[in-house]
């Protein structure tokens, strides 16, 4: 690989620096090359070595204004406001036109959560400064953390007027429009930023993004097809395209365009799951469950996993498999309501209702706040006999659904079952009013309450109110 004399000077002076500090010897350098090796030693997160190369730069060149301000921002990182600002006083005395001396302000202004001073700073700054497309992003920020997201879209919009390779500024752009719920107006953005740039792998990736946002999958999938024509390992992009194929249920194009990140990188419990996902919709069954085998093999604490496992086997009515897998998966969760669901589901299709109701119970316990869970855990307590225990439930779920006819109909129904006619009465009649024309329910549920002459009477009566 070739380096440029910038690189190669660089490079040199890095390796001379540390050479210096084993030594002890000391070495000359210029001030701009102290700046580059403390902001190195900055972005690498070693700011000790940052520390020694500022004290050593500034003893060298004791007023130099660039590493002044490279000390600026070591102290506005490390939270020392206050000395940092004393300091870059000092120096707007001796150069009231740089704008490093207006971009540092702004920086302590914002942390300062000062943020409409510090854009009143970085608009001095554009005055001076040859780089407006940093000060534009800057600004851009700054509106973001005003939550100003118009004024923020139009600043990063600047900066890439100025530097259409900016990525962040263009991450940001689309963010902001995102925000606004401006899908659209995001798409017409990008395409004349495309026109300008149309080699833009990111413009591509965001374009298809916004597609699938508005649901146009058609465009979508050409969008995220660009971005890896443009770079062919751009494993977002294949992700995105299997999902918009999924969509237009092209699944055999989208299980390739999955499989190509599992090329590209170490598979993801996400690809796996959707290429088995895939393949059950066209029938493959086998390559299906093995995809979900490798799906929980990859990640054990996905629960989609082991969720489309158990599911695959419901759909095929083995339930044995199905309870065998829901089991290995409460093993490593038994906190998560999702499973609860299903080894209830399960037990009570083959019957085994004393499980059922463990399993509906742990639910409710565990947060689930779906109706149905509390109407099949009456209903499992109702074939087990236990009526009184299952008034209880329904009466407690009543208070938190209103006015839902499925609990009222069950109420009626159970308190016939115990003999209490008027509690009976007093539920259908409510349950009627909700929904008369659900009544058949009753006679689903309980068909020897429904051919009891008062409980006819009563749907008759209504019957004719209505």
């Amino acid at each position: 690989m070739n380096l440029s004399h910038e690189e190669e000077d660089y490079n040199l002076s890095l390796s001379k620096f540390e050479s210096m500090l084993k030594t002890n010897k000391v070495f000359f350098f210029d001030s701009e090359e102290f700046e580059d090796i403390i902001l190195h030693y900055l972005d690498m997160g070693k700011t000790n070595l940052a520390k020694k190369a500022l004290k050593l730069g500034l003893e060298q060149h004791p007023k130099s204004s660039g590493l002044k301000l490279v000390q600026v921002e070591m102290l506005i990182y490390e939270d020392k406001l206050d000395i940092a600002e004393k300091l870059l006083n000092e120096l707007f005395a001796l150069e009231p036109t740089n704008e490093e001396i207006y971009i540092q302000k702004a920086n302590i202004y914002s942390k300062r959560d000062n943020h409409q001073k510090a854009v009143e700073c970085l608009q001095e700054a554009l005055k001076y400064t040859e780089d407006y497309a940093d000060v534009y992003n800057l600004m851009g920020m700054e509106y973001l953390f005003m939550d100003n997201l118009e004024k923020a879209k139009e600043n990063f919009i600047k900066c890439l007027e100025e530097d259409i390779e900016d990525q962040s500024a263009l991450y940001n752009v689309v963010y902001c429009y995102e925000f606004l719920d401006q899908n659209k107006e995001a798409i017409e953005y990008l395409k004349t930023y495309i026109d300008r740039n149309p080699y833009s792998e990111i413009a591509w990736h965001q374009k298809g993004r916004l597609y699938y946002g508005i649901k146009d999958y058609p465009n979508a999938v050409r969008s995220f097809e660009y971005a890896t024509y443009i770079d062919e390992n751009f494993i977002g992009a294949f992700m995105e395209r299997g999902k918009a194929l999924e969509r237009l249920k092209e699944y055999e194009e989208a299980i390739e365009s999955y499989k190509r990140t599992l090329e590209l990188d170490d598979p993801t419990s996400y690809a796996l799951l959707r290429i088995g996902k895939c393949y059950e919709k066209i029938g493959n069954k086998t390559q299906a469950i093995h995809f979900y085998n490798l799906t929980v093999h990859e990640d054990p604490l996905l629960d989609k996993g082991w969720i489309a496992i158990t599911d695959f086997y419901v759909r095929e009515k083995n339930f044995q498999k199905a309870l065998f897998y829901v089991n290995k998966a409460l093993a490593i969760d038994n906190l998560n309501r999702a499973y609860w669901k299903r080894y209830a589901s399960i037990n009570q299709a083959i019957g085994m209702y004393e499980e059922a109701e463990f399993g509906y119970r742990k639910c409710i316990e565990y947060g689930d706040d779906n109706l149905d869970t509390w109407l099949f855990l009456a209903d499992v307590l109702q074939y087990l006999g236990e009526f009184e225990t299952a008034i209880k439930d329904l009466s407690e779920a009543a208070t938190i659904f209103l006015n839902e006819y499925e609990i009222e109909y069950r109420l009626a129904g159970l308190y016939f079952l115990i003999s209490d006619e008027n509690k009976g009465l007093f539920h259908l009649t409510n349950a009627l009013n909700h929904n008369y024309n659900n009544r058949f329910l009753l006679e689903e549920l309980f068909p020897v309450v429904w051919s009891k002459a008062k409980v006819q009477n009563l749907i008759k009566k209504n019957e004719t109110l209505k």
